[in-house]
């Protein structure tokens, strides 16, 4: 690219920045139109951005029908890791260069796990709600617990994509005096732990304590966890997802949990969101359930915000980085 200034289009810019952090670094590269959100029809995606050469997106999806609409655009900066809104082969087919931001996020993601592990294992928030409802106050104990406590130490968590977050949540647990499963496309080396080992989806579930899912939504991993990988698990078994909703099949999920056929679950992720009242998990026994914010601490939305705008740099400089297409 040249050093004419570019326009650039960020079509939901609310969710990277509601307010905390300043855009004014991007100015510097092109003419900046934020907009908080977008709805995901065509038209509106295509009335917004017919002008534009570069386009920043989260979460509004960019299909081969919309990109054909948008003959001036050469880049797409995904404001995020994920990036399975995106037609990355029609978009390379057009000549349009799409990155993510692949690592923004691991501390945070990581602590989110764990922070659901916790309430899961020690019911926190539970205990607190009693003790302000009076409940220890009455107590002829000096002590209570309405709900079973375990200790993680000498469990097994299993954990379903070994990449960079499912690396950082296998120090935890081994933190934790947890051994470790891992399954993952990719096998890096893992000959640093002495509490590991690979197994396969159904070893995995049928041996952990707790199962931990860290894996990019493909079609592979659509549905894995369903009626039958479920009743592998023991029952005892807790089920962790911070990843994609789509990898779960929720009403499967329910019945398990309803059923008894696992102990708990916790997830930040479903298949639609914001979803419908309707989900079955809302009415799932011991189920908790976050608002898809396990990413979003000010720490990582600054490095997010960063990794983007270094990203558009690189491109402009014709040295792309982090392309996934």
């Amino acid at each position: 690219m040249n050093e004419k200034k570019i326009n650039i289009v960020a079509l939901d810019g609310h969710t990277l920045n509601p307010g905390d952090l300043s855009w004014n670094q991007w100015q510097e590269y092109g003419e900046l139109v934020i907009y908080p959100r977008t709805s995901y029809d065509t038209d509106s995606i295509v009335t917004r951005c017919s002008d534009a050469q570069a386009i920043l997106t989260n979460k509004v999806p960019l299909s081969a029908e919309t990109l054909s609409r948008l003959p001036v655009l050469k880049y797409i900066g995904v404001t995020a890791t994920g990036y399975n809104m995106i037609d990355t082969s029609a978009a390379k087919r057009q000549g349009v260069v799409v990155t993510n931001v692949p690592g923004y996020g691991t501390a945070s993601v990581v602590q989110m796990t764990f922070a659901l592990l916790m309430e899961l294992t020690l019911h926190v928030q539970r205990h607190s709600d009693a003790v302000m409802q009076g409940k220890w106050s009455r107590s002829p104990d000096f002590c209570f617990w309405d709900f079973p406590l375990v200790e993680l130490a000498g469990k097994t968590i299993g954990i379903i994509g070994m990449g960079h977050i499912g690396g950082k949540v296998a120090d935890v647990a081994t933190a934790f005096d947890m051994q470790v499963l891992g399954n993952s496309r990719t096998q890096t080396p893992q000959s640093h732990r002495t509490n590991f080992s690979w197994a396969t989806v159904p070893e995995l579930l049928e041996r952990s304590d707790v199962v931990s899912i860290h894996a990019p939504l493909v079609p592979e991993t659509k549905g894995l966890i369903n009626k039958d990988t479920l009743g592998l698990m023991k029952r005892t078994a807790f089920l962790l997802n911070t990843s994609r909703g789509p990898i779960i099949v929720e009403e499967d999920l329910a019945q398990a949990l309803n059923s008894g056929r696992i102990a708990g679950a916790a997830v930040d992720v479903l298949s639609s969101e914001p979803p419908p009242i309707t989900n079955p998990l809302f009415n799932a026994r011991n189920c908790l359930i976050t608002p898809h914010i396990s990413w979003a601490t000010e720490e990582a939305r600054i490095r997010l915000m960063a990794g983007a705008l270094a990203n558009l740099s690189a491109w402009l400089s014709g040295n792309p980085l982090n392309v996934v297409n």
